[in-house]
């Protein structure tokens, strides 16, 4: 196993405080590496669990997600989603700044920390982490989730596994993360006075929603930016 990977993000309040959240992730899974202590009681896997979770309160007190996030919703509770914040994002090969919405800061480093938590649910998005753009707007997402998606058939061919060819599987995915939103606002809701940490899932809801409806349009729009892979004379060649 090689060095642990880092991503740090940094959000500055206008009045100059700031809350700093240093992500370690394991090489080989991606797997967010906690140490957790004094687990609120939200964070219980019990507490308004997913309708969709494949975990049993037997092996799994805690709902790994609710984990990962706890730190940030704790320290994060003074912020008011409209609040504005500095957000500068650090990884080993680049640093990311903007000027945004706490809700908006939040939500990016809520995405990333429920894609690497250990949940089964969010899983799918954890090869992602590696590659992490923050702060995305919709066609950047779409063209990232697309192109790994896509990336995920050829490695399931190689496996000699079933493969998709259309996104119908992808569409899959975001309606059981709709499911994992829903609950985890309402994990939120029953636990915060607050709503920047309910608003940041809710934001990260809008894309679930969205997302699967307009891929094929996302991608229509972009389709020109692979005219020289489509020209017949260089497919021939």
């Amino acid at each position: 196993m090689g060095q642990t990977l880092a991503i740090t993000y940094k959000l500055t309040m206008e009045g100059g405080t700031s809350e700093s959240f240093r992500l370690r992730l394991c090489p080989d899974t991606l797997q967010l590496i906690t140490d957790p202590t004094d687990l609120p009681g939200w964070t219980r896997l019990e507490f308004n669990q997913c309708s969709n979770c494949p975990l049993s309160s037997a092996q799994h007190a805690h709902c790994p997600a609710a984990v990962a996030m706890a730190d940030l919703v704790s320290r994060c509770e003074d912020l008011v989603s409209y609040d504005k914040v500095d957000v500068e994002v650090r990884t080993e090969e680049r640093t990311v700044s903007e000027h945004t919405t706490a809700q908006r800061a939040i939500s990016a480093l809520m995405g990333l920390m429920m894609a690497t938590s250990g949940c089964p649910r969010t899983a799918f998005f954890r090869p992602m982490a590696r590659f992490h753009l923050p702060l995305a707007n919709e066609v950047e997402t779409i063209y990232r989730v697309t192109s790994m998606y896509l990336l995920a058939q050829y490695f399931h061919k190689l496996e000699g596994k079933p493969v998709e060819e259309g996104f119908s599987g992808l569409t899959q995915v975001y309606e059981e993360m709709r499911l994992v939103n829903t609950a985890m606002a309402d994990r939120l809701r029953a636990s915060v006075d607050t709503d920047s940490p309910v608003n940041a899932i809710v934001l990260l809801d809008l894309f679930a929603q969205t997302i699967p409806w307009v891929i094929n349009d996302a991608l229509a729009e972009i389709r020109h930016l692979f005219s020289s892979h489509l020209e017949s004379d260089l497919a021939a060649g």
